[in-house]
């Protein structure tokens, strides 16, 4: 029924979905019954044969269904399914060499007709040139692995076979060419068809196939979960430990190999439904809903029995190894003690009778003594060992361990051993008390000498350090400060000098003792290397090298003062210099607001006041000079002003730029009144009325202001039409009106100017009263630039009337002012 149902497009009646045999006979007959009613006479084949198994009546209903499925439909010319089959392959095969198709069994053996076929329509995927007729198993293989690989074609044949059989068997032939015949007779119109199709469906297909994936994936691990679940939750107990040892590593591996996969499957599980309720919204599709038992909830649900049933089976697993561990440890665990305590105590017994302290020195007494109670301590430390030793003995017998009396004559024999390195020990720590007070006179003797020696060797190399160091000053403060701690560091050589004696005596004194009391000193002084010859040593070179720190201070000090020189002279002219710039940058500010006079008379002031600022250069310049010399001198600060040559040369740019800027505004105003016919009387009352609202006295008027400006001028505008004037005034919304941008606003509301519609007009005399002018019109009417100008620029005439080398002059026109593009 299902590939009934596949083969035919079509829908079958309900299959039963019971397992008797009545139920199967039911199925059959449902299916025998279908392909009855497509015209199909069936010749004693039954259900109940079907049923039964009979192979020659199921291969005789298959054929059946094949011919009328896959072989039936064809037609070619008006002729039978058989024929017309034949007579296709016969045409598309005919312009091949040594291919001859005649019947469906022998004239395809040598497999040239398959790749004929293949190569006819699709012939990218054959090179049919390289071909041989007496290699026609190689010739079949490639056939059936292109049409499988590329066409989506079973391979329904075997190549041995067919080469192997005299006459190869009719009905799988045609058959399997059949399928060629479907794959290629129709595929450019499937081809079209599919991707209509697809255009529609893709979304559809993406997001079945994520459901699809999401139930397959959620069914395999809810079903791995109820799988796991029941082996987690088997309390069952073993009897050895390596049978319990062997579970333990059963689920060790479990957490190892088998559920990390499960965990990342898990989160593929909730990455493919968020992706998927994504998708489906976006594309307006209604949410994904899984089947029931199969929501993300319910598998984190499942998950979390899962990990409850794995956390009980490890505690009970640890539980009964820890059980069955206790009784086999408790023997080794003694062995294990005993061997180790028996170790340590090899060879104590020798060293602690050993009197290696009557020939010490007070360092190797002391030495030895630390040893000797690092060794008290390892003993106190082992007593617990001993006891446990003990305990574990005295539970071994009472579980009646099988070899206890060996153990207890080894704990015996330990417990005697321990009492007797008890006493060897206080009695060694008795000998060394009394060896360490002989010698510790000595020996603070040298202690003292190591603690007065070390502070005065530093003491020494420090000043040393010091006295050669080099200094790096850069005002005649910080050489002051120098030499001032220079003296007083000389101040205390005389102090210095009478401890260094003091040491020296210290050091003399344990000379006398040692020959006095014949003590054997086999070494130095143990706490110091400092010797007396490396104290004169160095003595001798600190006052050396104290009158060479004289003379380089003197001559730094020389160098400080030559800069503080060059300081003060370069500060006078800075706040004489700095200050002049910045009256003269107000003193412009003022004379750009304040104007009076025509605007040639002003254009003459501010020129002559460029020439006064000009004529300052010199002063500059010698300031460049005095920086000059500090720099060379590596000057890098000055107390004496605030002014740096930097700031200098800023503020000498900017009063330039501005006085210049200044001028050419007044330029540009002539050039304004010039071209838009604005008299001087126009021109001073507009400035006096750009003053008056300027009332921050910045040369620009902020918007408020500018509204007030227009308003006291008559204008009566609205908010949109003073947002279209602030647009022309204002282009950059900087929020800020210039009185250059005033002026052009002013001159362009006051002045007669030309517009587009008139300049249309002009353009349209010139041309006769016609809606087009010609070449030679332009270059006879206008100046010979100009003309080339407008011909350049002006496109060809559409017009009804239009005729060779006509031009358009009214889109020409409406773009020169901006109202089109040119």
């Amino acid at each position: 029924m299902l590939l009934l149902e596949v083969i035919s497009g079509e829908r079958l009646a309900k299959p039963e979905r019971g397992k008797m045999r009545v139920h199967k006979i039911s199925n059959v007959n449902k299916a025998l019954d279908f392909i009855a009613s497509k015209g199909v006479k069936l010749v004693s084949i039954g259900a109940e044969e079907i049923v039964d198994g009979n192979v020659k009546m199921t291969l005789g209903m298959i054929w059946t269904i094949i011919l009328r499925f896959a072989i039936q439909d064809i037609s070619v010319e008006e002729t039978s399914a058989k024929e017309g089959l034949l007579l296709w392959c016969q045409r598309k095969t005919a312009p091949y060499k040594n291919v001859n198709i005649q019947n469906f069994h022998i004239s395809w053996k040598d497999g040239l007709g398959f790749c004929a076929l293949i190569h006819r329509h699709r012939p990218e995927l054959i090179d049919y040139g390289k071909l041989r007729k007496d290699d026609p198993l190689t010739n079949l293989n490639t056939a059936f692995d292109v049409a499988e690989k590329y066409l989506d074609i079973p391979k329904m044949l075997d190549a041995e076979d067919i080469v192997g059989t005299a006459r190869p068997d009719e009905k799988a032939i045609m058959t399997y060419v059949s399928s060629f015949y479907h794959a290629f007779s129709g595929a450019q119109k499937a081809e079209t068809a599919a991707n209509r199709i697809c255009k529609v469906l893709a979304v559809n297909q993406e997001n079945e196939q994520l459901m699809e994936d999401y139930e397959k994936l959620a069914s395999d691990l809810l079903e791995w979960i109820r799988r796991t679940i029941p082996w987690l939750e088997n309390r069952a107990p073993e009897n050895t430990m390596h049978a319990m040892q062997q579970k333990l590593e059963d689920f060790r591996d479990y957490r190892r190999l088998h559920k990390p996969p499960k965990v990342q499957e898990k989160c593929q599980l909730e990455i493919n439904f968020n992706t998927l309720q994504t998708k489906l919204r976006l594309s307006n599709r209604p949410a994904f809903m899984p089947s029931e038992g199969r929501m993300v909830s319910d598998i984190n649900n499942a998950w979390g029995c899962l990990e409850q049933a794995e956390k009980g089976y490890e505690e009970w697993l640890l539980n009964e190894i820890r059980r069955l561990e206790r009784l086999d440890h408790l023997a080794e665990k003694f062995r294990q003690k005993a061997s180790i305590h028996e170790a340590w105590t090899d060879g104590k017994e020798a060293m602690l009778r050993q009197k290696d302290y009557e020939t010490a020195t007070l360092s190797e007494i002391k030495a030895l003594l630390k040893k000797h109670e690092a060794f008290e301590s390892d003993l106190a430390a082992h007593q617990d060992r001993v006891e446990q030793i003990a305990a574990i003995a005295q539970e071994l017998n009472e579980l009646d361990y099988y070899d206890s009396p060996s153990v207890n004559a080894r704990c015996q024999k330990i417990c005697d051993q321990w009492d007797n390195l008890g006493a060897l020990t206080q009695k060694r720590r008795e000998a060394l008390e009394r060896t360490e007070k002989l010698l510790e006179t000595i020996d603070q003797l040298y202690l003292e000498y190591a603690k007065r020696a070390a502070p005065f060797n530093n003491w020494m190399e420090g000043a040393m350090e010091d006295l050669q160091d080099t200094f790096i000053v850069h005002t005649i403060e910080e050489i002051q400060g120098l030499t001032t701690a220079h003296e007083q560091f000389k101040a205390t050589l005389p102090d210095a000098d009478k401890e260094r004696l003091a040491i020296l005596g210290i050091h003399n004194e344990v000379s006398k003792i040692v020959q006095t009391y014949h003590v054997n000193m086999a070494g130095t002084n143990p706490y110091t290397t400092i010797t007396p010859q490396e104290i004169n040593g160095k003595w001798d070179h600190v006052r050396q090298l104290v009158p060479r720190r004289d003379q380089a201070l003197t001559e730094e000090h020389a160098r400080q003062q030559h800069n503080e020189r060059l300081r003060k002279q370069f500060g006078a002219q800075a706040n004489v210099i700095g200050p002049w710039i910045q009256t003269k940058m107000e003193e412009i500010g003022r004379i750009s607001i304040e104007m009076h006079g025509t605007l040639e008379d002003q254009l003459s002031h501010l020129r002559q006041y460029e020439k006064s600022i000009v004529n300052y250069k010199p002063k500059i310049d010698q300031l460049e000079g005095d920086h000059q010399l500090i720099q060379e001198a590596l000057i890098f600060d000055n107390k004496h002003t605030n002014y740096t040559m930097e700031h200098i040369r800023v503020g000498w740019e900017q009063l330039l730029t501005t006085i210049a800027r200044t001028i050419n505004e007044v330029e540009n105003q002539i050039l304004t009144r010039d071209a838009k016919g604005i008299s001087q009387e126009q021109m001073n009352e507009f400035r006096a009325s750009f003053n008056h609202f300027d009332r921050k006295k910045t040369g620009m008027m902020d918007t408020d202001d500018f509204r007030a400006c227009l308003i006291s001028m008559g204008y009566n505008m609205g908010e949109a039409e003073f947002a279209r004037i602030m647009s022309i005034v204002d282009p950059n919304r900087l929020g800020v009106v210039t009185f250059q941008a005033f002026i052009d606003f002013m001159s362009r509301e006051t002045a007669d100017t030309d517009t587009a519609d008139q300049v249309m007009a002009s353009f349209k005399i010139l041309a006769g009263d016609k809606n087009y002018i010609t070449m030679d019109e332009l270059r006879r009417e206008l100046p010979p630039d100009q003309a080339e100008y407008c011909i350049a620029r002006m496109a060809p005439y559409a017009g009804p009337d239009a005729v060779p080398g006509a031009l358009d002059y009214m889109s020409f026109s409406t773009a020169l002012y901006g109202e089109s593009d040119l």
